[in-house]
């Protein structure tokens, strides 16, 4: 019997948050299994047993727009007990006989919300001061409360922001616990978790580990693989997972497209090929991708043109292996989530990522993509679980279209041995002053700008190279890294002094949202 049917659950009704993964996540660091499903798969019977916990999602629909969204009441009366949140909590009051309507002052972010009275549910969840801020996302709301059901907590536009059904273990959240932002959000996570649906841990890394490698296996079967391999943590843990899922039908391929960072080329090889043992196929397709990118500046032709360009290499290479089926790449969850919904909901594209949207509509290999669901440092305790090196585990992330999309404009064989030269300074700089562990991702770009300037006594006609460097925990919310000046200052006198070609620095300082961590 699989994991999915045998072991105790939560089950989340997915209906099309970007937050729905979040939700699983937060349950797994809590040590509990969970499985998502979307609302439109979901059945009554799917409540088996081993169900111990229901929790609705958000989303981007309305509940007065019946036609959009069907849910089966039944599934939410066995007793089994449910959490709804935001969109999951006005569908709990709607299908209870409460009522919903667009509301008179919409809320985006941060709110204080009162304690109106105890709750299990809220258990260590207020401040001394019995409030608390949440993270709210909502244009509708509960304006009236289902028979039976008690108001646990107000904020100023939303008077039924926590509810509850004690005897029927029904609960509602017209906010985000998930989300980091809400104060003790995992806190109230783990009160419905043990305290109201009684579940016991059961899940743990070395869970993660053997169902991604028995999934792997169920997928593939005795086909080969050939695996998409940057060097960075991603597609390194995709390469262990598989090598310990299905061994010597295994190829890697590490292709070189001349836009990656300065002697990253040799650090692979040097790791994959003679440390790890693992078979890898180096292909340096450097000219070739900068013929294809050339007099190219929008930047979602640019992803298009990089991930239909991998994927032709990598079909010519699967008939020279030959039998070779399918094509492993290490998509993470907040790739699919900018790229495209997952669940087909109305979710916003923001943009292609190389290997989710980038990738060509007709491909003749099936994709394997085991992270798909895991957010970075998830990738990276799995990492240790697969007794990686901490210098892989430890990388910055690095996009699959490269220095590509790290300078907006035109590519030019110059500008890319000049962005190489500033993002070596930037990153070995980081190391040096023990700054490369605290920032989740750093990154040298270079804007299609040039500025005046002067050294010595010459007027100078160059390149603007901006800085990022950002910390973040999912890489779906991301805020500045606040250098101190002297640092800062150090590194760019170097930048200028060293290299040809830049003559100004500046620090990127927006925050994720409304910027992307990249720039393209």
């Amino acid at each position: 019997m699989s994991l999915e049917k045998s072991t105790d659950k939560i089950l989340i009704i997915d209906f099309g948050s970007q937050f729905t993964q979040l939700i699983a996540r937060r349950i797994r660091e809590l040590g509990v299994f969970s499985e998502i499903i979307s609302h439109k798969k979901i059945k009554n019977k799917d409540n088996n047993n081993y169900v111990k916990g229901i929790i609705l999602s958000g989303g981007p629909l309305n509940v007065y727009e019946i036609n959009k969204y069907s849910f089966d009441k039944k599934i939410i009366e066995k007793g089994i007990p449910v959490l709804g949140i935001c969109f999951g909590h006005q569908i709990l009051s709607k299908v209870n006989g409460g009522k919903v309507k667009q509301s008179k002052h919409r809320e985006f972010g941060l709110a204080n919300i009162n304690k109106r009275k105890n709750s299990l549910l809220t258990k260590k969840f207020f401040n001394n001061k019995k409030k608390t801020k949440v993270w709210m996302s909502h244009a509708d709301q509960v304006s009236k409360l289902p028979k039976n059901f008690n108001v646990v907590a107000s904020t100023n536009n939303s008077r039924f922001a926590i509810i509850e059904n004690k005897k029927k273990k029904l609960y509602g959240v017209q906010f985000h616990p998930e989300v980091t932002h809400t104060d003790n959000g995992k806190v109230l996570i783990k009160n419905f978790l043990f305290s109201i649906c009684k579940i016991k841990k059961n899940w743990s890394p070395k869970d993660q580990k053997m169902k991604l490698i028995k999934n792997i296996r169920d997928q593939v079967g005795v086909k080969k693989v050939i695996c998409a391999l940057s060097g960075g943590v991603d597609s390194s843990v995709v390469a262990q997972l598989l090598n310990k899922a299905i061994g010597k039908k295994l190829y890697c391929i590490f292709v070189n497209t001349g836009m990656l960072r300065k002697n990253e080329e040799k650090q692979v090889v040097e790791t994959f090929k003679r440390k790890l043992k693992i078979n890898l196929i180096y292909v340096n397709a450097e000219k070739e991708f900068i013929k294809r990118l050339t007099n190219i500046s929008d930047p979602e032709k640019k992803r298009k043109i990089i991930g239909n360009l991998f994927i032709k290499i990598f079909e010519r290479y699967a008939k020279k292996i030959k039998d070779v089926k399918f094509l492993a790449q290490g998509t993470l969850y907040p790739d699919i989530i900018e790229s495209k919904s997952v669940t087909g909901s109305k979710t916003s594209k923001i943009k292609s990522h190389h290997n989710v949207g980038g990738l060509p509509e007709k491909m003749k290999l099936k994709l394997v993509e085991p992270l798909k669901f895991l957010f970075k440092d998830e990738v990276r305790k799995l990492g240790l679980e697969l007794n990686l090196s901490k210098e892989i585990i430890s990388r910055h992330p690095f996009p699959g279209p490269g220095l590509a999309i790290r300078m907006p404009g035109f590519i030019t064989k110059e500008k890319i041995n000049i962005l190489k030269e500033a993002d070596y300074y930037f990153i070995q700089a980081l190391k040096d002053h023990g700054l490369y562990d605290k920032i989740w991702q750093a990154y040298a770009a270079l804007l299609p700008v040039k500025t005046v300037g002067v050294m010595g006594d010459n007027r100078t006609y160059e390149y603007l190279c901006l800085l990022r460097a950002i910390t973040s925990e999912d890489g779906m919310t991301a805020d500045f890294y606040e250098f101190k000046k002297s640092f800062i200052q150090k590194v760019s006198n170097k930048i200028v002094n060293s290299i040809r070609g830049i003559n100004r620095v500046v620090y990127d300082i927006t925050s994720k949202p409304p910027s992307t961590i990249e720039l393209e």
